[in-house]
């Protein structure tokens, strides 16, 4: 996988303050692709799946140049999460124009029909039942007036009708319940998925978007790790992509195997987080050296031709987030830090708490 920084461009520091994603859209794109997009944007921004939300996620994501698309863009920059609230003065504002197209509208037609049809299923056993406790109270009536045993018969009778229509409701209302299942697993696995890494399984970098909670004097110690593969450029140049990937899933296994309690994340290209949490600098320090040791003594091989391909390092940049710092913040003296192992010669730590480097 080609790296998304080459090593020339190392000399400045990244502006990571406006990381967050935003929606897009994208040629010729599946509905199941789209039902994954809206799993994500529902997931990150902590809203649910009731059918007035996820319609007007659909409308946002589906229509990416749209006025509505546009609004929640201004609204959420800068890592705003969408609330109710929004959703409803947005909805108003913008209007029908923003109506959904035709792309993805069988997952929500889907998720509609099927809240329907239990709502349909309710108040059908809440009708007969009703119906049902008025016959029996006529028949109460009867049986207390009565000389003779006939309206025993017709209460009987009614029991039995009441019986046979319950059964066919409960038969309902099971495929209605498995279908709820099959679309709430579905929405599960995208939203796992919107997680994920496809190439190292581990962690994206919305999930550390998501952990990082600004530090209060109250929250354990949060340091961070910016990690980038040494020359990773030239891997990809001389021996191709795909044996740049398995690099890529090497160096990820390794952080993910020593830094185990913590926060591993591919955040891009030849690049990786670590979010270290409830741990000081030093320790954070050694746990990272610990996997950059482990790195740099293997010796590296082809699968193809048992060829050697070399030493593979990383260099990183590791700091402790101050009280009130925002995690662009805390990314961006982080990555500064990885430019002066850089410059170090690489495969290399440097770390400074905040006070230190940003002097």
């Amino acid at each position: 996988m080609a790296s998304h920084v080459s090593e020339s461009e190392r000399d400045q520091p990244a502006d990571r303050s406006g990381d967050m994603a935003s929606p897009g859209d994208v040629p010729g794109e599946t509905a199941r692709h789209l039902f994954e997009r809206i799993g994500a944007f529902l997931d990150n921004h902590r809203l649910g799946t009731d059918p007035i939300t996820y319609n007007f996620v659909y409308r946002v994501l589906s229509e990416p140049q749209g006025p509505l698309a546009r609004a929640v863009n201004g609204l959420v920059d800068g890592g705003v999460r969408l609330t109710l609230s929004d959703i409803a003065s947005l909805g108003e504002s913008v209007g029908e124009a923003c109506a959904p197209s035709a792309a993805g509208e069988k997952w929500v037609a889907r998720a509609q029909t099927q809240i329907e049809g239990v709502e349909h299923i309710v108040r059908t056993v809440q009708a007969e039942a009703n119906a049902f406790a008025t016959s029996i109270a006529a028949g109460a009536d009867a049986i207390s007036d009565a000389r003779d045993i006939s309206p025993v018969s017709e209460i009987v009778a009614v029991a039995r009708a009441m019986v046979a229509r319950t059964r066919v409701v409960e038969a309902r209302l099971d495929d209605a319940t498995r279908e709820a299942q099959v679309l709430r697993r579905e929405l599960d696995e995208a939203r796992a998925d919107a997680q994920r890494d496809p190439l190292t399984q581990l962690p994206n970098r919305r999930v550390l978007e998501e952990r990082y909670a600004i530090p209060t004097d109250a929250d354990p110690a949060i340091c961070l790790a910016m990690c980038d593969i040494d020359h990773f450029k030239q891997v990809n140049d001389r021996f191709g992509h795909a044996v740049g990937d398995r690099v890529l899933r090497a160096i990820g296994t390794a952080l993910d195997d020593i830094c185990v309690d913590h926060l591993v994340a591919r955040y891009g290209g030849e690049e990786f987080a670590v979010l270290f949490t409830g741990v000081s600098l030093a320790c954070a320090e050694e746990l990272l050296e610990r996997a950059r040791a482990s790195v740099s003594s293997k010796r590296y091989r082809l699968r193809e031709s048992d060829a050697p391909l070399g030493v593979i390092t990383f260099s990183a940049g590791l700091t402790l987030a101050a009280v009130g710092e925002t995690l662009g913040t805390v990314l961006g003296r982080a990555d500064r830090l990885l430019y002066a192992a850089k410059a170090d010669g690489r495969n290399c730590i440097r770390a400074a708490a905040a006070d230190i480097a940003d002097r």
